[in-house]
């Protein structure tokens, strides 16, 4: 049996790469040059036939009935950028190609107030008040199944697409779409809710006879809904974002550009440029006002209409970022100021006045704090509903379903959740929650920790070593973008502190050239560093474009001085 070792080795003549580059794509389990050649030339051909997910035969005969017989269709979503881009994508497409009446085809997104998250009762009841037949329900349903018997009664069907963890009891729908389903055998269960629906409607356009190219200009909706949903980046996902983010960098809908014109972006280099610089804004009109400002934005076809929705959307997301600026800081209080909090494995708050719409990132700003599970409560129609964010390696979800007896709805998957229980419920749900994940969690998970690719020697990084690695792009779960370690650097000259407590210096190794490097909010770095004393770097390599002139830098992770530096 080779090594490890080995087994790079060969990698590395099969290909024609370096050791380093190969030890790269090794650990990103490629082993094969057929297998490195689709990594660095993704192709929309390497898509895996739709009908291969269960029940896809199923949801396309029953659409292509109700196209047939001139049903009324109605397309819901949820509310998120991963429901309100596979609305868009889904409806945008359908009307695109049928000439279908605007009484016979709409679309409905839940308020998220008002009917929460999934299917509600009062979206079916709309349904059928206004004779809709089908429902095709994307980026939740999948534990609605009250809800689609409810549907059934008034002689309404269901079509789900679906990408969240599937209770035993599957909804009786037409079709259940969803990767992750036990009895799925399809090749890939990494796919964001728009992705479900964009191979929906790959299996559409194949029993229809319509050319695939028709779905192309949709691209940009599934590479937002990847970015905004973290959804591992490998596989269909990795293919589907590397087109998606050519058709948002070369023809983007009127909507998204006209966003892009707003927050600044005129180029998306990678995918968490999409992540900061769309997905917040996108999400921000579910958050504070009603997301089908979000699907208007996105199926605008005018640039004057497109802009109008754009800075309606911006105004939310200012309104948003005042909210949880806010809750952030009393939330970080409230732990700060108990010590049980402070000891404790997990956090759970509940504040009855919080909004309902920031508590989950609310809890992403106390995981950067304190590095644990975390889910914050507000009171939302005599309830307490909150949502759960995870650590690198942690079920939140496993970990809610154990407590499942003191809840009344809850949903998602590994690293995000959402909840809802009787408020009299909440004590004995912390305490039980906290047991849950003390048992579950190790200790490693609750510390912060930086994954290391390979230690290098800085006289290794070059511009076509930096082109190489870019090319393994996009970056995102599961394909991060590689972080070194380099070992008795030294600093050249003066380091410096910019604004925002940012570090700024000048390193180099014994046989290297110097090379710049930034540690945004490392200032705390700035006494130990001298000329004398060597350190350890772990970092990452970007490219500064400043004032159009281009060079490479070391983007810090860490720092470390004594045993090792």
């Amino acid at each position: 049996m080779p090594t490890n070792h080995e087994m790079v080795a060969r990698l590395a003549a099969v290909i024609n790469v370096n050791l380093t580059l190969a030890a790269l794509l090794f650990q990103r389990g490629i082993r094969t040059y057929e297998e490195a050649r689709h990594f660095f030339r993704p192709s929309l051909e390497h898509l895996h036939d739709p009908f291969l997910m269960k029940d896809m035969d199923r949801a396309v005969a029953r659409l292509d009935q109700a196209l047939r017989a001139g049903e009324r269709i109605l397309v819901y979503g949820d509310y998120d950028v991963d429901g309100t881009t596979s609305v868009a994508l889904f409806y945008g497409f359908l009307k695109s190609w049928w000439s279908l009446p605007a009484t016979h085809f709409q679309y409905y997104i839940p308020d998220r107030y008002a009917e929460g998250y999934g299917v509600s009762s009062q979206g079916v009841d709309w349904a059928h008040q206004h004779g809709f037949t089908l429902i095709v329900c994307l980026d939740c349903g999948i534990k609605s199944a009250d809800k689609v018997d409810y549907a059934k009664t008034l002689g309404i069907d269901f079509i789900i697409c679906d990408h969240h963890q599937p209770d035993a009891r599957l909804p009786d729908a037409a079709a259940v779409l969803d990767p992750k389903r036990s009895d799925c055998f399809y090749p890939f269960d990494g796919l964001s809710g728009c992705g479900v629906g964009f191979k929906f409607l790959q299996a559409h356009c194949q029993q229809q006879e319509i050319p695939f190219e028709e779905l192309y200009p949709f691209l940009d909706l599934v590479v937002v809904s990847i970015a905004a949903d973290i959804v591992p980046m490998v596989g269909e996902n990795r293919v589907l974002a590397y087109f998606g983010l050519q058709q948002l960098n070369t023809s983007p809908r009127p909507g998204l550009r006209a966003l892009m014109q707003i927050a600044g972006c005129t180029h998306f280099r990678d995918i968490s440029s999409v992540v900061f610089g769309l997905g917040p804004r996108i999400n921000a009109a579910g958050r504070v006002a009603h997301a089908k400002v979000a699907v208007q934005l996105l199926l605008a076809d005018t640039p004057g209409e497109a802009t109008a929705f754009a800075r309606q959307i911006n105004l939310n997301n200012t309104s948003r970022r005042d909210l949880d600026a806010g809750t952030t800081q009393e939330a970080l209080q409230m732990i700060a100021g108990d010590e049980t909090l402070l000891i404790a494995k997990s956090t759970v708050l509940f504040k009855p006045d919080w909004s309902k719409g920031v508590i989950g990132i609310v809890a992403s700003r106390c995981i950067e704090k304190y590095h644990r599970p975390t889910i914050i409560l507000t009171e939302s129609q005599g309830k307490a509903a909150g949502s759960a964010r995870s650590v690198p390696g942690f079920d939140v979800y496993e970990a809610i379903e154990e407590c499942a007896d003191l809840l009344e709805q809850f949903g998602g998957h590994m690293y995000a959740a959402g909840l809802s229980l009787k408020l009299e419920n909440v004590p004995a749900f912390r305490r039980k929650f906290e047991e849950v994940v003390a048992r579950r969690i190790l200790p490693e998970q609750l510390t912060p920790l930086i994954e290391v690719d390979l230690n290098l020697n800085l006289a290794q990084i070059t511009p076509k070593f930096y082109g190489i690695l870019q090319r393994m792009s996009p970056f995102g779960p599961q394909n991060m973008p590689p972080t070194f370690v380099s070992e008795r650097v030294r600093l050249q000259g003066e380091a410096r502190v910019l604004k925002e407590q940012h570090l700024k210096l000048c390193v180099f190794q014994e046989g290297s050239s110097v090379m710049e490097a930034i540690g945004f909010g490392m200032a705390h770095f700035y006494p130990r560093l001298n000329a004398e004393e060597p350190f350890q770097i772990c970092y990452q390599i970007t490219e500064n474009d400043f004032r159009g002139s281009k060079s490479l830098q070391l983007h810090l992770c860490d720092i470390k001085f004594g045993e090792g530096g």
